[in-house]
């Protein structure tokens, strides 16, 4: 008999091995060439791991990047470790990614990393010895002067690498001047290390080569790290200072003090910097015109600076400079450059603006207004239309009540007069004005015996007209009291002709009255309430309604003017609660405030009263009230009432007894904030409503995705069962069962003694793992079915004389069997096997190699059954 096979720790262990092998597929299935690294668990830092050929992948990539940065790929496809790593599991993999930048194509080398101690043991001692040896694979000083005349090759320096004692080194380098531009400057030797230069550099081109030098084996290896050098290009004066500017333009003002700075020369040297090939030295040479001297400059600085205050721009408004500028700091082998400088003399506001009169006269009509009585003009030596020629133009008296304005024409830099305000013929006949003129600029000298501003006076004549009536103030009150009976009057708007100081002959009517509150007396100008006034609507602002008024004389001219009239306020307002919803929430809170307002005067209004306004003692019970401050009271639950909304009616009094009741709508909610809130309308148990948070939804992902993870271990036991080999018995086709379609019972059958039918089809001493079933269809045909996990096994059952059964069949007591222990009249039931030891093998074989092995036999034999059953 077969024993049944252990499948604990092994099974586990072969499951991680097939998900690390999946994962490296899945990882590399994108790569373009895959390679196989045997390494030791441990690598030290710079440790050579393996190569690569890169060529195979991609020839044209110009860009090498390793996706883990513990190792470092050379351009050969050499790999390093860039530190000391330990490898803690058996395999380790990465990708070496090669791009090409210019034509956007990138691919992909997956390299994967095996232990293999025993392979690298000897290489890893023999490179430790090598390590501990270095001493001349170091970076080495190395230069070259510029522009040299040879002989070409030029020697330079030798690299060696103590390696060299034990093994054949070939030597090369790579960088700029050897594999890159510019190409072919370079050589080393390959045996000796000797390093070359085959032409004259210049290094105002190229100051410095950083280049790579490389030792190897003659198979390639790499024995040392890439090696650093520098080479240095030393300089020779060859190149000439140059001014940055063909011609300089600089401006000075004039009557400036001695040693102001004009401005700044610069030059440019290309030779090496802080040498005394780049030290320059600046100079004047010529000036014109050349008398007085009037210019120096600094000859570290090129800064130049003026020597005299005598600089006048209406004398001289331009100067010319040749200027020079020499390395090797001026000595004269020197290289030299010239240049010019130009430089203007800037105005400055030395020059007062004057009035051409001193006096003017004018004249304009009372209550006009925007209207240009009067220009004036003056006269300036300054530079024209500049801040030092315009004028500013200025009133300095007789204008205190605003009446007039100066200002000047652009244009013409004249000084325009007008009235902006309406003079009154019968207030003033006559208004004498003092003006004055500056420039824009501020003057630049100090006040001397003449005075910083020029002056002039302006007389101006006020002509009489026939006016019609004035309304002034033209904004006027008039009080009363809200709710005031309607037809109740009160005094109204006044307007007065200013020629008698009189109201008679004036008639007034409403221009504007919003929402027709009041109607106006077209003699008097009283006005008589027509509806009910209300201090707290919302049109009246601040307690005023304006209304506006239209006052006419005979002869239709009118003036117009705003009555505001005030409206006393009344207590008529109880205090109310402008938010009747108030949310608790009761995990975190135990009151809510709650804050009363009253649309009356503050004198009709706090302190306020709070109290609740209510017979019913339960919610007395429930709801307390407590008092904050004059506006706002604390609404808190008492006894621990369930979650749900209540009604809870409050009476707010005012400090006159002026009373109201708001009928607060308070919800007791399950939350932390308002906005989160869903009362419950019973226990917490429930059916509030549930909402699953980011952490819940979190935590449910994970549970399924463990569940994934179990059914995948599940899957993958399964699948190393299954592939365990299986054979059936050549004379399995014997031992099928046979679908009899007779329902009465048949000559050969043989009584058990549990009172089932047994047919016996065959002979054998094996049987076939699986539990099979038979059922009846309706129209008496049967059928036999394999059942996954059921009771009963096929299996062979040992013993002389002893009969197996696979099931009972429903329907009319028939027993049906799928094979036969020869024996001596023993029957035995696949149940029970009495008389006989029996011993099953679970899932010893599946559905699918069942079917595929039967099926064919099937048709073969069920022609020999039906005639076995017959007979």
């Amino acid at each position: 008999m077969a024993a049944a096979r252990p499948t604990g720790p092994r099974s586990a262990a072969f499951c991680r091995q097939l998900l690390l092998t999946l994962a490296i597929l899945t990882f590399a299935s994108d790569a373009c060439k895959n390679v196989t690294l045997h390494v030791p668990s441990k690598l030290d830092a710079e440790k050579f791991v393996g190569r690569v050929n890169l060529k195979e992948c991609f020839k044209s990539a110009n860009l090498i990047h390793s996706s883990d940065p513990d190792f470092q790929i050379l351009e050969d496809g050499s790999v390093y470790t860039t530190h000391a790593i330990l490898l803690s599991s058996e395999k380790r993999s990465f990708t070496i990614s090669l791009s090409n930048t210019e034509k956007q194509e990138e691919k992909k080398i997956f390299v994967l990393l095996e232990h293999q101690t025993k392979v690298l043991k000897k290489r890893h001692a023999k490179e430790k010895v090598l390590r501990r040896g270095k001493r001349r694979w170091a970076p080495i000083p190395c230069s070259m002067m510029e522009n040299s005349l040879g002989p070409f090759p030029l020697f330079l320096q030798q690299v060696q690498s103590d390696t060299a004692q034990n093994y054949t080194i070939y030597y090369s380098i790579k960088g700029p001047g050897v594999d890159q531009e510019p190409r072919n400057l370079f050589y080393v030797e390959r045996d000796t290390g000797n390093l070359y230069c085959t032409q004259a550099v210049d290094r105002e081109e190229y100051d410095s080569f950083q280049i790579v030098a490389l030792a190897t084996t003659p198979d390639g290896y790499f024995q040392e790290a890439p090696l650093p050098l520098l080479i240095k290009i030393e300089d020779d004066n060859d190149n000439d200072p140059i001014f940055t500017e063909a011609t300089y333009i600089f401006t000075v003002s004039e009557n400036c003090r001695v040693g102001s700075t004009v401005g700044q020369v610069c030059a440019t040297d290309r030779d090496e910097p802080d040498t005394l090939h780049t030290l320059l030295r600046y100079s004047i040479i010529e000036q014109l015109p050349a008398s007085p001297t009037l210019f120096s400059m600094h000859p570290r600085t090129g800064v130049i600076t003026t020597t005299s205050s005598q600089l006048d721009r209406e004398f001289i408004d331009k100067y010319q400079l040749k200027i020079k500028v020499q390395d090797m700091d001026g000595q004269a082998f020197g290289r030299q450059t010239t240049s010019t400088c130009i430089i203007n003399i800037g105005d400055v506001n030395d020059n007062l603006p004057t009035f051409t009169r001193t006096s003017y006269v004018t004249s304009v009509e009372e209550n006009t207004v925007d209207v240009e009585i009067l220009r004036v003009t003056v006269e300036d030596k300054d530079l024209v239309n500049t801040a030092n020629w315009r004028a500013n133009y200025t009133i300095l008296k007789g204008n205190e009540n605003g009446n007039f304005k100066i200002v000047t024409d652009p244009k013409t830099n004249e000084g325009v007069l007008c009235v902006v305000k309406p003079l009154n013929y019968e207030e003033r006949k006559q208004v004498i004005l003092q003006i004055g003129v500056v420039n824009e600029a501020p003057f630049s000298r100090e006040a001397s015996s003449k005075s910083a501003m020029s002056t002039a006076t302006v007389t101006v004549s006020v002509k009489n007209q026939d006016e019609g009536p004035e309304c002034s103030p033209s904004g006027q009150t008039v009080r009363i009291n809200e709710n005031a009976q309607v037809g109740t009057t009160v005094s109204g708007y006044k307007a007065f002709d200013p020629e008698t100081r009189s109201s008679s002959g004036i008639r007034y009517k409403k221009l504007n009255d919003p929402k027709g509150l009041v109607t106006v007396d077209e003699n008097t100008g009283s006005i008589k309430v027509f509806r009910s006034l209300d201090r707290e609507a919302e049109f009246i602002t601040n307690g005023i309604y304006n209304i506006t008024i239209v006052a006419s004389d005979g002869v239709g001219r009118s003036c117009t003017g705003t009555l505001g009239i005030i409206l006393e306020d009344v207590n008529d307002n109880g205090p109310s609660i402008p938010k009747p919803t108030v949310i608790i929430c009761k995990t975190v809170m135990l009151a809510a405030e709650i804050v009363a307002i009253d649309p009356d005067e503050p004198r009709h209004g706090p302190p306020f009263d709070f109290s609740l306004e209510t017979s019913d003692s339960q919610v007395r019970r429930m709801w307390r009230l407590t008092k904050i401050n004059d506006t706002a009271a604390r609404l808190s639950y008492q006894n621990d009432p369930p979650f749900g909304q209540y009604v809870v009616p409050v009476k707010v009094s005012d400090r006159l007894g002026q009373s109201k009741v708001t009928s607060l709508t308070v919800t007791l909610c399950d939350c932390v904030t308002e906005n989160d809130c869903t009362y419950r309308a019973g226990p917490r148990v429930g059916g509030a409503e549930v909402r699953l948070g980011t952490w819940a939804i979190l935590a449910i992902l994970l549970g399924i995705a463990l569940l994934f993870c179990i059914l995948f271990t599940l899957i993958c036991g399964a699948s190393r069962t299954a592939t365990q080999p299986k054979t059936f018995p050549d004379d399995l086709a014997q031992q099928n069962l046979i679908v009899s379609n007779t329902e009465a019972p048949g000559d050969d059958r043989v009584c058990s003694p549990n009172g089932f039918t047994t047919h016996t089809v065959g002979a054998s001493a094996q049987g076939i793992c699986g539990t099979v079933g038979s059922g009846v269809r309706p129209g008496g045909q049967e059928t036999i079915e394999m059942v996954k996990g059921g009771q009963q096994t096929l299996d062979t059952c040992q013993g002389a004389g002893h009969l197996h059964t696979l099931d009972t069949c429903q329907g009319a007591g028939h027993l049906h069997t799928l094979d036969t222990c020869q024996g001596a009249g023993h029957l035995h039931t696949l149940d029970s096997c009495r008389g006989g030891r029996v011993e099953t093998d679970n899932c010893r074989y599946n559905y699918s190699e069942w079917h595929s092995f039967t099926q064919p036999r099937l048709g073969e034999e069920s022609i020999r059954g039906h005639t076995l059953i017959k007979n």
